[in-house]
């Protein structure tokens, strides 16, 4: 693939604010999704004193081949972890925190106790904040999903990442289907959640399976939409094949509204937890 053009190319932040940020997680013990998966948009993240919690340890149990998340044996449930999220919160005085974690196959609730914990930690300390949680399929386990549903966060988000065609190069322990079973249930259990989703494109997706996807997640009752350009974490995660224009991603964009999305975030840098608050702030048509 050739180099990357110029709408992809980022500043490196280094910052007061950065690094009030790198001190706040270093001592409450915590990761970040932003360093973790090497996210673009980290140090325009960090300078603006926000960041994507993640919980429940760096390894994960799945071998998706565009993530940049760390595969290996999975560590120790920290059950200081959900306090130590509030704590930072309150630190770095978020009006809107998203939580995420790894995939943990290995536990029998699939981490979604320490979800719920995190909520409630983080609505004990700083009441007046809104809760995004990004959350794994749970291996489709409602009861696991009603652990997290029952907090009532604002938004559950889970990703479909691509299409259903690239699924066994790019999430061959993923499946298609039980992702979008994973937001229906988010509707059906508690309507008043806001769904979200988010798709990766520049993998060799056509853009009429991009339309596709978009159909199958509003018949799903999917609220909010992001699209971002995939960018190789490294030579050894399947490579780009395309670098998707800005012209187009307005054009997905344009037509993910048409599919009655209440809110589309769509452009090269976007990923799923950037500026994640201006979904609720900017809301166009509620499904």
């Amino acid at each position: 693939m050739n180099r990357k053009p110029e709408w992809l190319k980022v500043k490196i932040a280094s910052g007061d604010h950065s690094k009030k940020v790198r001190d706040i997680l270093r001592k409450y013990n915590l990761n970040t999704v932003c360093d973790e998966a090497l996210c673009p948009n980290r140090g325009k993240c960090f300078d603006s004193l926000t960041a994507t919690f993640m919980i429940l340890g760096k390894n994960c149990t799945r071998n998706c081949t565009f993530c940049n998340v760390t595969k290996g044996i999975p560590e120790i449930v920290d059950n200081g972890e959900p306090v130590n999220v509030a704590l930072a919160t309150k630190a770095l005085g978020l009006k809107y925190v998203v939580v995420t974690s790894v995939t943990r196959d290995d536990l029998s609730d699939y981490g979604s106790n320490q979800f719920a914990k995190v909520i409630r930690e983080i609505r004990a300390i700083c009441s007046d904040t809104k809760i995004e949680v990004l959350i794994p399929d749970f291996k489709g386990d409602n009861d696991a999903l009603l652990n997290v549903v029952k907090e009532r966060p604002d938004v559950i988000s889970h990703n479909v990442e691509t299409v259903p065609s690239l699924y066994p190069t790019v999430r061959p322990m993923a499946d298609y289907k039980q992702s979008l079973r994973v937001l229906l249930n988010i509707k059906a259990y508690d309507q008043n959640i806001y769904s979200k989703s988010g798709l990766m494109v520049g993998l060799g997706e056509t853009p009429d399976e991009i339309l596709a996807v978009f159909d199958d997640l509003r018949q799903v009752g999917c609220d909010f939409l992001t699209i971002g350009q995939y960018l190789s974490p490294s030579k050894s995660h399947i490579t780009v094949k395309e670098y998707i224009t800005p012209e187009q991603f307005v054009w997905y964009k344009e037509k993910a509204y048409e599919a009655g999305f209440a809110y589309v975030a769509s452009s090269p840098l976007v990923r799923s937890s950037y500026m994640a608050h201006e979904a609720i702030n900017n809301i166009r048509r509620k499904s």
